[in-house]
């Protein structure tokens, strides 16, 4: 028998399958992007790390502005759900956008790539958001919120993974060897599908536990609450650094493999290995049962750190079946790790509501920032590092170069998770926990 706070199951998978329209287009951008700017656009590596580092600085100031947004929206469908109508369809057109090539000059190309670029990240804030804001109004109890966010998890891991491992293949089946046909190509496939699961999304998924009183506070009223919501800032910190070494490793593994290995064909073998990360996801629901939240997530990034550093030798001694190793390994513990983020984003939401303020969409757009702060640092490292070696696309690599790549591929992350284990230490899960359940009650 269903209880009062349980949802029903089409509505479940279809909160997490809005993760996963995001997502199609998401990893197109995270894996991708880079490689398609440089060697395929025409754009210098300098130039695209201009490019993502105005971006993500766009997007930080988009995230707050969306977060706002959901605070002082109300209609009838709710403050979060409403977006998923109205930017699905923006949102798709700029991915789409994003991936031609027109037959400019330099100039004019660089300006195409600023405008479809800034516009497709203002689109996928406004559509991913509402994703991690609505889940506290889904449900008040922390069960439910946990399977939610685990299946919502589950969908987009899924949904990283079929990109991360078709999309070189249907660019090349897509293409015939023209490779800016077969990434347009690509992207309106995904852009479709993407767009109807967004309104899937919309028409499906509902707004229970919201307190219209606690609306349009009073910024300085929800900046004192930030300021008092320490897990809040810690699990922002934690996101950041996942993102960053998510982008940093992710936008390197196709020049390690075409320059170091000298075959793209393996890149989608060896992201195939990330399917691991579902093993991750489906495990938080038991362990964070048993040991809760934060210990799962510590868990998740010392399993991830283990695999990075197996893949680190992998690369050092230039053993490709170690590097898959490590990858398989690093993987579960990534899905350990962002499986629990907008569970936890969730909590400090809540934790939120004990002080009076219900801010979901201030709160929320902390997982947006990290995103960006971190998809933007990392683009601007990598290829800025790239640009300072002397990188040029499509040419046999320099020392100096190889050397970039390999840094990026294998050790920067490494150092980076373990920077990520000792953020979290800080984070007090049984004081936020108790003041929510006291509050509930």
């Amino acid at each position: 028998m269903k209880q009062p706070w349980q949802t029903a199951w089409p509505e479940r998978i279809s909160y997490g399958l809005s993760d996963a329209a995001d997502n199609l287009v998401f990893q197109m951008m995270t894996t991708y992007l880079l490689f398609f700017y440089t060697d395929v656009y025409g754009l210098s590596a300098s130039a695209a790390a201009i490019l993502f580092i105005v971006a993500r600085l766009a997007d930080v100031v988009e995230s707050l502005i969306i977060g706002i947004m959901i605070d002082h929206t109300h209609s009838r469908f709710g403050k979060s759900r409403p977006f998923f109508l109205w930017y699905a369809l923006p949102y798709v057109i700029f991915a789409i956008l994003t991936f031609v090539t027109p037959n400019f000059g330099d100039t004019g190309k660089l300006i195409w790539a600023y405008v479809t670029y800034l516009g497709l990240g203002f689109f996928y804030t406004a559509v991913n958001l509402p994703i991690t804001s609505i889940l506290p109004t889904m449900s008040q109890n922390e069960q439910e919120l946990t399977l939610l966010g685990v299946i919502r998890q589950f969908f987009g891991s899924s949904v990283q993974i079929i990109v991360a491992v078709f999309t070189l293949p249907l660019v090349a089946f897509f293409g015939h060897g023209n490779q800016q046909h077969g990434f347009l190509l690509t992207i309106i496939l995904f852009g479709i599908i993407s767009l109807a699961l967004i309104w899937n999304t919309f028409f499906r998924v509902h707004e229970r536990f919201s307190q219209p009183e606690a609306a349009h506070q009073p910024l300085k009223d929800v900046w004192q609450m930030l300021k008092k919501n320490q897990p809040w800032f810690i699990i922002s910190v934690v996101i950041l650094l996942y993102w960053l070494t998510t982008a940093i490793k992710n936008q390197t593994t196709i020049y390690y493999f075409k320059y170091l290995q000298h075959s793209e064909k393996l890149v989608p073998l060896v992201n195939g290995f990330t399917f691991a990360a579902l093993i991750g996801v489906v495990l938080i629901v038991s362990a964070a049962k048993h040991i809760g939240k934060k210990k799962t997530m510590l868990t998740g990034i010392g399993i991830a750190t283990g695999g990075q550093l197996i893949l680190a030798i992998g690369a050092l001694t230039n053993q490709l079946p170690v590097i898959f190793a490590g990858t398989f390994i690093n993987s579960i513990g990534n899905g350990l790790i962002i499986g629990l983020v907008s569970i936890m984003i969730a909590d400090t939401i809540r934790y939120g509501m004990t002080m009076g303020i219900q801010a979901e969409g201030i709160l929320a757009s902390t997982d947006d920032f990290g995103v960006n702060v971190g998809l933007g640092l990392g683009g601007l490292i990598t290829a800025g590092l790239f640009h300072l070696s002397g990188y040029v696309a499509n040419q046999s690599q320099n020392a100096a170069t190889q050397h970039m790549i390999t840094l990026n591929y294998a050790w920067l992350p490494l150092g980076l998770y373990l920077v990520m284990f000792i953020v979290l230490l800080f984070y007090n899960e049984e004081k936020l926990l108790k003041t929510v359940n006291n509050s509930d009650h």
